[in-house]
């Protein structure tokens, strides 16, 4: 996960101070990416130990439609409890879009429009298999008419898949990226879902491509990745999966094989 270090050296060498959100405070670039390719092992940071456990747990509750955290989220994962209100609902999130993006349709005989929605999941899986060199396998997650209902609107906001002599890649636009905490995450997260598609429409899970719009490290953030970058980067883990349809993966049907990792960091959150 050198590309990973890469990064931080880039942020750090060439940020400028910026202030954000959460009154916190960033040194940020603007416009990076970097390349993963899944075929030289499962891009989980090393540098410092990433509950895998979690990234599961999450992307499962994504590809369910969930939007609450007592929807098997909360026992299991910490991370969404700051923004859910206090029945655990976070409005219609990632899981929601990418599943249930909201439409209207006319009925040809009332004239009337009805509301339905769109399965982005589905549909994708279905074009890659059946239409694989279309340049429209996209999913978003940032429809702008919801954005205002979301406890938090989408960092990772939309992803297109790219099918090319029997390999799949996907690009990730993310426009808001902390660097130390979300990232190393969000990589794992993304090559999971590219490599759980793949199986599906059996290709080989190809290079996922990272590409940040606000790329930022927050102050308070600083020693903790200046430590990381004095560790050595060790080979990286294998995935194994069940092989089962994307959308009847199970928490069980997901393994990482061989995990050799320096000690956790711990990096502060910001609301």
């Amino acid at each position: 996960m050198k590309q990973y270090l890469e990064m931080v050296e880039y942020v750090l060498a060439n940020g400028e101070k910026k202030q954000d959100r959460t009154g916190t405070g960033t040194i940020s670039v603007f416009g990076y990416q970097a390349k993963y390719d899944l075929r030289e092992g499962f891009p989980l940071l090393t540098t410092k130990k990433v509950l895998f456990s979690a990234v599961v747990w999450e992307l499962l509750w994504f590809l369910k439609g969930a939007t609450n955290i007592n929807d098997n989220l909360k026992e299991h994962t910490p991370i969404w409890n700051a923004w859910a209100d206090k029945d655990g609902n976070l409005g219609p999130i990632y899981g929601y879009q990418w599943r249930s993006w909201e439409k209207f349709v006319q009925d040809e005989n009332t004239g009337e429009y009805k509301k339905t929605s769109v399965d982005q999941i589905k549909n994708v899986i279905h074009m890659i298999k059946n239409n694989p060199d279309s340049r429209r396998l996209i999913v978003s997650a940032w429809n702008v008419a919801d954005i205002d209902k979301m406890a938090l609107p989408p960092c990772h906001s939309f992803f297109q898949f790219y099918v090319v002599n029997g390999r799949l890649d996907c690009q990730l636009y993310q426009r808001s990226a902390d660097i130390a905490l979300g990232v190393p995450f969000n990589i794992a997260s993304y090559a999971l879902l590219l490599s759980m598609i793949a199986q599906e429409c059996r290709l080989e899970p190809g290079i996922f491509v990272h590409t940040l719009g606000d790329a930022h490290i927050y102050e308070n953030h600083i020693e903790g990745l200046k430590t990381q970058l004095k560790r050595t980067p060790k080979k990286l883990p294998q995935l194994k999966m069940a092989d089962k349809p994307v959308l009847e993966m199970q928490f069980e049907d997901i393994e990482l094989i061989n995990y050799v990792h320096d000690e956790f960091i711990k990096f502060p959150i910001a609301v």
